[in-house]
């Protein structure tokens, strides 16, 4: 099907149903909350999680954890930061958010990746991909560790209950399930798609849905039994889906699709014909805002930012980096007001007001920076990549 005929054409019609029940109104008029509501209803509705995982607080939200100030114990006396692995200059750039200012440059082994915060939060791991490696980074002192050998880590998630660490095998074609501390195999998962690169997982943690960047595939995973348990061709040719985050419901997968331009809106428990959203060109990263209510897309072949809104079931605004840009992938700060975004392509790091869209800074790093960590973030765990919380 022609994309032009695709887009905001839903396929099963599951998804707008189940997102029509949320709040909506624009974050800007709203106060952010520092505490998870849980009411009786809620408790009454646990879900049943992946055994071992922590529970779900508000069924209703899956971020409700992620409010502004809502810091762990383990990471409350952590400087705030921002790091920057540059692909091409084997090297993170270590930023300080208040200042604008680079701080350090932190040597590290060849073409990282991704700079991914463990389950338990205590450590940072910087992505070797062609290195085979992973660099430690204690987030207290901002100082590297040795590197622990695991081959072709391009993206790294965690099992919900904090048992492994699924490093995504890009080139090898493999989910490579590690004991999530020593980083010792445990089983490795061929798959028949090519490039899987990202990740999120279901509400109660028991599947997980993966992208195929190269043959334009979804894998859903069992993650009790790390197995495929389902797989699907998107319905555009040439398809590269991306980053994958669910929605604050839990019903709804997003995955992003940097040659189709825009997101497929996926169920994942039926796994069933995804539909597709139009945002922009190069669509690439996505991360909720500190609310719940709103959704930011990288556009990175445009040098945009979509916003989409989540009750409204639409987009709400677009954000124009000035004299263009390449964003990529990032994070949003503690307090919710900046959106941190790698430029791939401009050797640049992009700091942007959520509530005007505005650039408030662009600063120099290396050569090819891409997934940065904004650490510490709020969340009691972190299921990897740059920073997905609950």
């Amino acid at each position: 099907m022609p994309l032009s005929t695709v887009t905001r054409v839903l396929i099963a019609g599951a998804a707008l149903v189940a997102l029509a029940g949320c709040s909506s109104g624009s974050h800007k008029d709203r106060a952010l909350p520092s505490k998870a509501p849980v009411d009786r209803a809620q408790q009454q509705n646990a879900v049943r999680v992946l055994p071992g995982m922590p529970p779900v607080l508000d069924p209703s939200d899956i971020y409700s954890a992620d409010r502004p100030g809502r810091l762990s114990e383990v990471v409350k006396d952590f400087p705030s930061r921002v790091y920057v692995p540059n692909t091409n200059s084997d090297t993170v750039t270590v930023i300080d958010p208040k200042t604008y200012k680079v701080l350090d440059t932190i040597p590290v082994g060849r073409q990282p990746q991704h700079v991914v915060p463990s389950w338990d939060l205590k450590t940072l791991w910087v992505n070797n991909d062609l290195g085979n490696s992973l660099t430690p980074i204690d987030p207290k002192t901002g100082e590297a560790g040795k590197p622990v050998d695991v081959h072709d880590p391009y993206n790294l998630y965690f099992t919900p209950d904090g048992r492994y660490a699924v490093v995504m095998a890009s080139r090898d074609r493999e989910l490579v399930f590690r004991d999530a501390h020593t980083m010792k195999a445990v089983k490795t998962l061929p798959v028949s798609c090519y490039g899987v690169n990202h990740a999120d997982f279901s509400i109660d943690g028991r599947y997980f849905i993966v992208s195929c960047e190269f043959s334009g595939e979804l894998l859903k995973v069992d993650t009790a039994k790390m197995e495929v348990t389902g797989e699907q061709k998107l319905p555009v040719h040439g398809a590269m889906p991306q980053d994958v985050k669910l929605s604050p419901d839990g019903k709804t997968f997003y995955i992003a699709d940097m040659v189709a331009d825009g997101l497929w809106v996926l169920n994942g428990d039926t796994f069933a014909k995804p539909s597709f959203l139009a945002t922009g060109k190069g669509a690439h990263g996505l991360y909720v805002s500190r609310d719940s209510h709103e959704m930011y897309i990288s556009n990175r072949g445009e040098g945009t930012i979509s916003v989409f809104d989540f009750a409204k079931d639409e987009l709400t605004a677009k954000w124009r980096l000035p004299g263009g840009g390449s964003p990529d992938m990032g994070g949003v700060s503690t307090d919710g007001a900046v959106l941190w975004l790698s430029g791939r392509y401009n050797s640049v790091v992009y700091a942007i007001d959520t509530r005007t869209g505005k650039q408030l800074a662009r600063i120099k790093v290396g050569s090819g920076p891409h997934g940065l960590a904004v650490y510490p973030q709020p969340g009691r765990y972190s299921l990897g990549h740059t920073g997905v919380y609950r």
